[in-house]
């Protein structure tokens, strides 16, 4: 799985699985690892980059082939999300997407025809898409949004405003959520695809963010949004379970991509410690530094432990929402304290946008926010531990 050989073939994987990881990893080194520094500065992931991951079916993850996807189990699928994220997470958001929220709701709850319209020519690559759920007023508490609808003649009308929407440049198509009465909380949200040209529709991105840079990620305004009915995503009231279904697939991600990135950090470590001479010896030689290596190469090892072990349960087809709570929180946190270190090592050189370590660790930060914030998994898990949640 790694250059780094004490974290290697810490699980084992059939030819298949290792064929699979080879040519992430090939054209990650090839064709994405040239392009990242750019698409960190300019704010924008290459539409080229996209448009080939998608021919060689990298978007198509968890999505069955029948519908344009590679038909992967939930260990394939976190393996080679975390080998695209040891050169770039953001190229590895993008294989995730059609699996996530944007694909999984398509493929659980759509009908044939939404199928054959959005979600093969999506795990293709042919369109893009985004997930609109998060709003102003909130993030985490899905069943608090506050976006509406309403019947209107065959189909309904939508009005409100969503934010921190990713995939803004390139989505053609939002899948997005409302309800109709507030006062039914999760009873009453449904949800709707929402083509990104649709009279009504404003798309308005952020700049300059802390991380995640090359994702475009901003605001979506819904102003009286006329939708046919055919656009109606399941049946209504089904939008929570729709946004709770996907959001396990995006934790799995979400932690794949995290050891992803801290790998990615601990082997710069490794390989700058052993270069970088002080006072006479190489900095990997003084006991301080090997200390923070060795915690970096366990935490690693173990967030990577704990998120193939919940994908192995995925693949039971058992419900594995608080392991992932666990593997996202753990996953992420462990990215954080890598990334610290990995800065603290390559010292004044880890702040220069020359060393990805200074990129790792501002995009840090973000992942212990996104697919819930560390503090809602950590009541999750409590929940389910106290058994307030099944």
């Amino acid at each position: 799985m790694s250059d780094i050989p004490v974290l290697a073939d810490c699980t084992p994987l059939t030819e298949q699985q290792r064929d699979l990881q080879l040519m992430v990893r090939e054209f990650a080194a090839e064709r994405v690892a040239p392009l990242v520094a750019e698409a960190n500065a300019t704010e924008c992931f290459s539409r080229e980059v996209l448009l080939e991951m998608g021919k060689l079916g990298l978007l198509g993850g968890l999505v069955p082939e029948e519908y344009g996807g590679m038909g992967m189990d939930h260990l394939t699928y976190a393996v080679v999300i975390e080998e695209m994220a040891q050169v770039d997470h953001i190229a590895a958001v993008y294989m995730s997407l059609p699996s996530s929220l944007v694909g999984s709701g398509l493929r659980y709850y759509g009908t044939e025809e939404q199928k054959q319209r959005w979600l093969k020519p999506l795990a293709r690559g042919e369109i893009f898409g985004a997930g609109g759920v998060t709003e102003p007023r909130s993030g985490s508490d899905v069943a608090g949004i506050t976006t509406t609808y309403r019947a209107d003649g065959d189909g309904f009308v939508i009005s409100g405003a969503k934010a921190w929407i990713s995939n803004l440049d390139n989505a053609d198509f939002i899948v997005t959520f409302a309800t109709r009465d507030k006062a039914l909380g999760r009873k009453g949200i449904s949800a709707f695809i929402v083509p990104a040209d649709t009279p009504g529709v404003t798309l308005k991105p952020y700049k300059d963010k802390l991380g995640f840079r090359s994702i475009s990620t901003g605001d979506v305004f819904l102003d009286d949004v006329h939708l046919p009915a055919d656009h109606l995503l399941g049946e209504e009231g089904e939008g929570f379970a729709i946004a709770m279904g996907a959001v396990e697939n995006g934790r799995l991600a979400v932690a794949s991509r995290a050891v992803g990135q801290a790998h990615a950090a601990l082997a710069d470590s490794l390989a700058y410690a052993k270069d970088r001479v002080v006072f006479g010896q190489a900095i990997a030689d003084f006991q301080l530094t090997k200390a923070k290596l060795a915690d970096m190469a366990t935490g690693v090892l173990t967030a990577r432990l704990l998120t193939h072990a919940a994908a192995r349960l995925m693949d039971t087809g058992e419900r594995a929402r608080p392991q992932l709570s666990m593997a996202k929180q753990y996953a992420s946190d462990v990215l954080q304290r890598v990334a610290t270190e990995a800065v603290q090592i390559h010292g004044a050189y880890g702040t220069s946008p020359e060393y990805r370590v200074s990129r790792i660790y501002r995009d840090a930060k973000i992942f212990q926010l996104v697919e819930g914030a560390n503090e809602i998994h950590r009541l999750l898990i409590a929940d389910y531990l106290l058994g307030k949640r099944t």
